[in-house]
Formats: structure tokens, sequence, C-alpha cells
């Protein structure tokens, strides 16, 4: 007869949090937003935080750029050479391996480059620990602004609708990602 042995639960320790600013690439004025997420973030959920923050709508490819290596949702139609790492797995604090500066692109037709920096390593919280905070920023994106060019082709007398303003950023975001939220 076989004896049954409980095991002890596993106790999982809480992420650090890292403080990231993100910025926009060669916008004047700059568009940026500061916020706060824990080190063992995957680079999948990482994606969907910018695309938050950032005021994205998350319709086109994207893909993050550390420490020469490429990860994103490979995608055999529009690689070009070898196709990026999978983002789904990988945690940011794996993928930096101590770096403190990397890319993320969105929109390859746009080519939207953030500049993302490791600014502060907090210690571990146990609600920020499964989330994520913005806590500050400037600007919106151009194309939450709306597109000049696309504006002016309306016909004579048409109502110009307006253009809608950057969202608040302010506020946690709790296992799920929810726009409203932030």
């Amino acid at each position: 007869m076989s004896t049954v042995v409980p095991l002890k639960p596993r106790i999982r320790k809480l992420a650090d949090l890292l403080q990231l600013r993100i910025e926009l690439a060669w916008i004047k004025p700059a568009i940026w937003r500061r916020i706060v997420v824990p080190e063992s973030i995957t680079l999948g959920r990482l994606h969907h935080v910018i695309q938050c923050v950032m005021g994205w709508h998350g319709g086109h490819l994207h893909e993050f750029e550390i420490a020469g290596e490429r990860y994103g949702i490979p995608d055999p139609e529009f690689d070009w050479g070898d196709p990026p790492r999978s983002e789904q797995r990988i945690q940011l604090k794996t993928a930096l391996g101590g770096m403190k500066s990397f890319k993320y692109i969105y929109d390859f037709g746009d080519h939207w480059e953030h500049r993302i920096k490791v600014e502060t390593r907090h210690p571990p919280d146990p609600i920020l620990s499964a989330s994520a905070l913005c806590r500050a920023g400037a600007n919106a994106p151009p194309c939450i602004r709306g597109r000049r060019p696309a504006l002016r082709r309306l016909p004579r007398g048409h109502p110009r609708p307006e253009p809608p303003r950057a969202p608040r950023h302010a506020g946690v975001v709790r296992g799920g990602l929810r726009a409203g939220a932030l």
C-alpha cells in the first residue's frame, strides 16, 4: 500500500517592479508614458500594456528589439529573414539580461518606434506585482489625434470629427487589461 505525502505549497516570490519610460522616437513635442510593471511580465502582456497606455488599438504587427534579439509574433507572410522569437512566454527580466533600454516597434507600415528605458527598480508590492500602473505621460500619438491629410480630403461642408483626446492615464490594471482603467 502506498503512502500519500502532502506537498508543501510552493510560495511564489513576488516579482520586483520596474519603472519604465516609454517614448515615441523622433516626435516633438515628446510623447511619453511612465509605467510600473512586474519584472516577471511576459513580453506578450507588456505589448498589451503599451497598447493601452499609448492609446494604440492593436491592429498592427509589433516587435520588441532587446539586446540584439527580436521578439514578437512570428508571421511567415511578413518576416524578412529570421522570424522573431515568440514573445508569449519570455519574461521581461529574462529578455533584458541586465540591459537598461530596448525598442518596441508598432505598425511596420508607419514604423512607430518606441524607446523604452528601465528607470528604476522597486521592491515587490502585493498589488502591483500582479498589475501594471501608468504613473505619468504627455501628449497623444499622432494617429490618436487624427491624420490631418485625411481630414482635409473630406468634402466641403462635411462635419469634421473631433480628434479624440489623449486618455487620462492613471490607474491600476489588474488581471486582464482594461483600457478604461488607464
